[in-house]
């Protein structure tokens, strides 16, 4: 597909209106529509701005179409096979486990994925806070994914290549369906999570977020999210710092042993 086609499929994948992306873009609607049909080309800081926004490189906003996995995940598999031996330690910077997103996703969409609210914003909230939960429970990484400071909450950058790649090896089935007025993308399960790949902590945490959590509808989630530290002290389009979980309120501490910092 071409460029354009590709960032209008973008933005219906990501929900957001043209108006909502000539804003972002700084540009007027009738310009970015322009775009989208092909008759105006985009500068290269309104292109950064896409980038960010999708989680795509430049090189795939060029060619118009996402890599199955992109280069940044392979890198991310091939530095975490290499560090797999390394003593751990309180990680800054999340190092994503390609293998285990797949994993807790599939496992998710196993126990409420068939739940009417649990759309594709929905599930971006429950990852978020199965990951930034179990790193201030625990100090230590489950996922590791990177979330972006988007305006409905964190959104995780890797998420529409890694379920391409699920999709494309029957792992996942992508469904449009309703939710009262509202379209939804939802994702079906085609095989059970290989619950080796979790702990038994882990699996317990990842039940406690979807027993809070899972039948929250999108907008609560969303709004919920922007209370919590991560999200209230990025900047628009930042990728959230981990390390920020250790200075949240009660209202969304998880640690036993919390207290103000």
């Amino acid at each position: 597909m071409s460029k354009y086609t590709f960032i209008k499929q973008l933005r219906e994948d990501a929900g957001f209106s043209q108006e909502k992306l000539s804003e972002e873009l700084g540009m007027a609607r009738v310009s970015y529509i322009a775009v989208e049909k092909g008759e105006k080309d985009i500068t290269l800081p309104q292109a950064e701005v896409l980038s960010r926004m999708y989680g795509v490189s430049l090189d795939e906003l060029q060619q118009g179409k996402r890599m199955s996995i992109s280069k940044a995940v392979e890198k991310e598999i091939q530095r975490t096979e290499l560090q797999a031996d390394v003593p751990k330690e309180r990680i800054i910077m999340p190092h994503e486990n390609v293998k285990k997103f797949k994993e807790v996703l599939l496992y998710i969409l196993g126990k409420v994925g068939s739940k009417p609210n649990v759309g594709m914003t929905v599930l971006y909230k429950l990852l978020y806070f199965i990951d930034f939960d179990y790193y201030e429970k625990y100090e230590t990484q489950l996922i590791g994914a990177k979330y972006m400071k988007n305006t409905h909450g964190p959104t995780p950058v890797t998420f529409a290549a890694i379920v391409d790649a699920m999709k494309s090896k029957g792992e996942i089935e992508e469904v449009e369906s309703k939710y009262f007025q509202y379209d939804q993308k939802k994702f079906l399960p085609r095989r059970q999570a290989d619950l080796s790949a979790l702990s038994g902590q882990e699996k317990a945490l990842i039940d406690d977020v979807l027993n809070r959590l899972s039948d929250k509808s999108a907008t609560e989630l969303s709004n919920y999210s922007h209370g919590d530290m991560p999200w209230l002290v990025a900047k628009d389009r930042e990728v959230l710092d981990y390390e920020t979980v250790f200075y949240r309120n009660d209202s969304y501490s998880v640690r036993d042993d919390h207290e103000s910092l």
